[in-house]
């Protein structure tokens, strides 16, 4: 973990971004729209869902954060909401535990 873990990200499950991504291939509209989950989760709250997901005790290490890394990391939807009618649905332990269901049958 770079820092203290503090820094805080968002995570969009690949399906609900796949469907974002189509609905604006069908819309008319041309500019920039940001498509992704506006719920932040620290790093430190990442490691410890998976931790649970997985069930093991992480031994997380701390490594020195990079100047350039943002504190905070959190799309403005709002433009997705408005012209595609788009937000993403699955959140971030349920998006894991389905990634991780995916790889036990596939792995």
């Amino acid at each position: 973990v770079f820092g203290d873990g503090k820094q805080t990200r968002s995570f969009c499950y690949v399906d609900d971004l796949v469907d974002g991504i189509l609905r604006l291939a069908d819309s008319d509209h041309s500019g920039p729209v940001n498509i992704g989950n506006p719920n932040e989760f620290t790093i430190l709250e990442l490691a410890e869902i998976i931790s649970e997901l997985v069930g093991l005790d992480l031994n997380v290490v701390h490594k020195e954060l990079p100047k350039d890394d943002p504190k905070v990391r959190q799309p403005d939807i709002s433009l997705a909401k408005e012209i595609l009618g788009w937000e993403p649905k699955i959140q971030l332990r349920e998006g894991l535990k389905k990634t991780l269901d995916w790889f036990s049958k596939v792995v």
